[in-house]
Parts: structure tokens; sequence; C-alpha cells
């Protein structure tokens, strides 16, 4: 059971990972709230018939559930892209990725403080081997280059994107002690939709959805029904299976499918000690969970 949990994470952060070349495919053609809002509009339009299907009906949440479901949309959805899509317009993409990649630590640290989930040795030794690993992956070899640049909107806006992510998960995880992964996914797609169109219909450009080219049409279907609808039920199963922090160590293999699809797809190179950073995370990915498991044993 615990393998087909860790094989889902895998492909959740091949998914992840690719939702950067969708990215960099959309990037001068829709604006970054547009791509947000149509992205999250595609994957709450999947998400219903999927949960309708694999449950027979769309429950109506009980009211305990409905203000953590607002911060899940308000968290994971709305504040994250917005701050994602804000601080890149003021820093390089390394060093965004950089402060991202801090995120697991976030939430190793805030599940031990918060959820009570067991810190030990092994796991910070995994949690830092993958933030390493990371920082190679992310920087090509060269991590003194995202040290450079003062501390600016940029990076605070970044630092919003791993606070939003790491309430996401650890809010997610008390969801799921009432809701299933599938429905709870689906109700924090829609409000997060419902937010993200206040900006969207205020920026003016959402009307113009009908002169986006076919391209651009599959990369906004790939990022909201493989890198929404089925990467985060993915993530939130993970996290009902093996808990937040062992999840969350999973995506520091984002930058590295990033890399791997950046070579397959656009034909960028991949140096030697990018490869190293790899090998890295996947080394402290499995120290983490074989640790912790042997440790319950």
């Amino acid at each position: 059971m615990l393998i087909r949990t860790y094989f889902s994470l895998v492909l959740t952060m091949l998914l992840w990972g690719g939702t950067f070349i969708a990215g960099r495919v959309l990037a001068g053609h829709v604006t970054p709230v547009d791509s947000a809002f149509i992205r999250f509009f595609i994957a709450s339009a999947a998400l219903i018939p999927v949960v309708i299907l694999t449950e027979k009906k769309l429950s109506i949440p009980p009211l305990k559930c409905w203000l953590p479901l607002l911060l899940l949309g308000l968290t994971g959805i709305f504040a994250y892209n917005v701050c994602f899509f804000f601080g890149l317009q003021h820093i390089t993409a390394g060093r965004a990725a950089l402060i991202i990649a801090s995120t697991p630590l976030a939430i190793t640290i805030f599940a031990a403080v918060f959820l009570k989930e067991r810190l030990t040795s092994y796991k910070m030794a995994g949690v830092f081997l993958c933030l390493s690993g990371a920082i190679l992956v992310i920087s090509n070899g060269h991590p003194q280059r995202l040290l450079t640049g003062g501390f600016g909107p940029g990076e605070k806006a970044l630092l919003g994107c791993v606070a939003s992510w790491t309430t996401y998960s650890l809010v997610g995880r008390q969801v799921l002690k009432t809701m299933s992964p599938l429905t709870s996914v689906c109700y924090s797609s829609i409000i997060g939709t419902i937010l993200l169109a206040i900006p969207a219909v205020q920026q003016g450009h959402i009307f113009d959805i009908v002169d986006i080219s076919r391209t651009s049409w599959l990369s906004l279907a790939f990022l909201g029904i493989g890198g929404t609808a089925l990467g985060f039920s993915l993530y939130y199963r993970a996290i009902q299976k093996i808990g937040a922090a062992r999840t969350g160590i999973f995506i520091n293999l984002v930058p590295v499918f990033s890399v791997l699809l950046s070579w397959l797809i656009l034909g960028e190179a991949i140096k030697p000690i990018v490869i190293a950073g790899g090998l890295l995370i996947l080394t402290g990915v499995s120290l983490t969970n074989f640790k912790a498991k042997k440790l319950r044993a």
C-alpha cells in the first residue's frame, strides 16, 4: 500500500514538473491571472463529474468544514498563485524556485509543532539532503548565483508561497478527517476559482479567451486536469496516508522533473552536477520515508 502511495506522489511531482513547461508555453500569450483562473476553472469542471462518478454524489460538506475549505481555497490556490506570479515579476525563476524549495522544511517543522507529527533526526537529515539537492538542480550547479541580490518584494512574495502551501497542506490534513481527498480538493478548487475570478474580471482580459491559441488551450488543459485535478487529489490522498511532512518532502522532486522535461521537450542542457543534485534529492526522500517507516515497526 505504501509503495502505491509513493508511486502516486512521484507521478504527482512529474505532473507538477510539467506545469513549468506548460507555463513557459503560456508566457507572453495569456496573462498570469487569466492563466490561474482558467486553470482552476478547468480543474473544477473536471473534478465535479469525477467526484460524482467516484463517490456517487457531490456531498455538501458539513458546516464545520466550510471555514477550513475557504482557507484551503484562499491559501493553496488564490494566495499561492497571486504571490507566485507577483514574485516572478521581481526576481528570477531560479531565486523563486530556491525559496519555494524550502516548503518541505516548513511543512515538516509546522507539522511537528501543530499536528504533533514525529520529528526524527532521520527526517530532518532527509529534508536537508533534499534542500541541498534542490539548490544544485535549481542553480544548474552554480548555487552562488542564487544568493545574489537583496531581499525585496519578490522574495517576500515567494515566502508567501511557502506560507500558503504549508497552510494548505496542514489544514488539508484536518479536513481529510471528515472529507475524502477528492471532495476536499474539488471544493477548495471551486472556492479558489471564485476568488481568482475577481482579479481576472477586473483586468478585463478574461473576455479575450476566444483568441487563445490551440497550443495555449492544450497547456491550460494540462494545468487544469493533470497539474491540478489529478495532482492535487493524489497529493491530498498521500497526506491522508502518510502525513503532511512525509508527503511534503516529495515536492523537492518537482525541480528534478522540471529540468528533465525541459531537456526532453525544450532541448535544454543538463550538467552532471544537476544529476548529482537529483540523486541527493532521491536519497533524502528515501531516507525520510524509509527510516520513518522502520521506526514505527
